[in-house]
């Protein structure tokens, strides 16, 4: 069955992370998308363990679902074959900064004029309109401007960046989001739009949302930061032969956890009594929920605290995850054939669709592969296209 997106066509002008893995994933929910490489490609292709040159790992998890063409833009052929593609697209996305595209006679205006209804959408580091708009952007800088590095340091002691690329794919989410928004908005009038989406605005969003706390007010009712969030005690709690994530959280939890632990005189405690209580005494929880956890093995407390409603985790190691047994049952891996990199493993999209769900159609494309294909498609006829590739404006593989 077609997944929710099918029908639709987005053209990709995006390299690295936040563009590609936003496109994916419009793949993988069965849009048609074409992605644009420069005759260098994207510099991603390099990046991770390969078995063949311009085939990394990274590349192959943010590029699937998706036909790769290779076009110029710097050269007015090339330019000019972009136009004809976008006349024929209902998405335009790019991470381009806007004067560069602006430079390539590729920016909204010029994309609009041969085609009204397309949904363009560029995501930057910084909006538009403020300062920041020229500023380099990458997930580390992204990072340490939203704030969050520092956030690290209330728990580390010192700043540290997130270890998995926090600003490109929320960033990502965001750009996916608002273009099924606007392809909804033109389902029902007709209208396209351009659409920005910043990273740095993006991340600020995500992270005030329960750090915002006594600023919400105005005039505030207390600094900004989620106590409990906050709190250094806050991690995993060690086990008499290992680690457990456990959260006793709403007071139904607390009550099951002091029940399950034998320590009514915790509940009795009047300090933890409720939960904003706990909250005005995070650390003195904390400390006093690593105490009773020592006490007994993971496998224990997990026999204990499961079957009494207490949220409670083990830790799992990143390799942990390829065997995990629920990601093995819900079908989330399955291993495919490249037809150059051999047996890969791929991860499913997440949310599940009873009528339409979504996909792996395709693996992610060599440097090149279908320009011929998606340029005729476009209208160009043979002879315009040789005469891009012999001219070094396109590249077929």
């Amino acid at each position: 069955m077609p997944g929710p997106l099918a029908g639709v066509r987005v053209l990709e002008l995006a390299t690295v992370v936040l563009g590609p893995w936003a496109c994916q994933i419009l793949g993988d929910l069965g849009a048609d998308v074409v992605k644009v490489e420069p005759p260098t490609g994207d510099s991603n292709r390099q990046v991770g363990p390969s078995r063949s040159p311009g085939m990394g790992a990274l590349f192959l998890n943010c590029n699937r679902n998706k036909r790769g063409i290779v076009l110029d833009l710097t050269r007015p052929e090339g330019r000019a074959a972009a136009l004809r593609l976008a006349a024929r697209s209902d998405v335009l996305v790019h991470n381009h900064r806007p004067a560069a595209l602006g430079r390539l006679g590729l920016e909204y205006e010029s994309v609009r004029a041969v085609n009204p209804g397309i949904v363009y959408c560029g995501t930057y580091g910084y909006g538009r309109s403020g300062p920041y708009r020229d500023r380099p952007a990458y997930d580390d800088s992204i990072q340490a401007a939203a704030g969050l590095t520092m956030l690290q340091a209330g728990a580390l002691g010192v700043p540290r960046y997130v270890p998995t690329i926090m600003a490109d794919k929320t960033t990502a989410l965001a750009v996916v989001s608002s273009v099924c928004a606007a392809l909804f908005h033109r389902a029902r009038t007709g209208e396209g739009q351009e659409i920005e989406v910043p990273m740095f605005e993006t991340l600020v969003w995500f992270v005030m949302a329960e750090h915002l706390w006594g600023e919400t007010f105005e005039p505030a009712e207390g600094p900004v930061g989620y106590t409990r969030l906050l709190s250094e005690e806050r991690r995993p709690l060690r086990t008499a032969d290992g680690y457990l994530a456990v959260l006793p959280y709403l007071d139904e939890h607390w009550r099951s956890f002091c029940a399950v632990t034998g320590r009514s005189d915790l509940l009795a405690q009047e300090r933890f009594r409720s939960l904003p209580s706990r909250l005005a005494h995070i650390d003195d929880l904390y400390r006093a929920l690593t105490g009773v956890m020592a006490t007994r093995s993971t496998a224990e407390w997990m026999a204990a605290l499961e079957p009494a409603g207490v949220p409670a985790v083990p830790l799992r190691r990143l390799e942990d995850l390829i065997e995990d047994e629920h990601l093995c049952a819900t079908g989330f891996w399955s291993l495919a054939e490249h037809p150059t990199e051999g047996r890969v493993r791929l991860p499913a999209h997440p949310s599940r669709f009873s009528a339409t769900p979504a996909d792996v159609r395709r693996l992610a494309p060599r440097l090149g592969e279908h320009t011929r294909e998606v340029l005729a498609e476009a209208g160009l006829a043979a002879d315009e296209i040789d005469a891009l590739l012999e001219g070094g404006a396109a590249r077929q593989l």
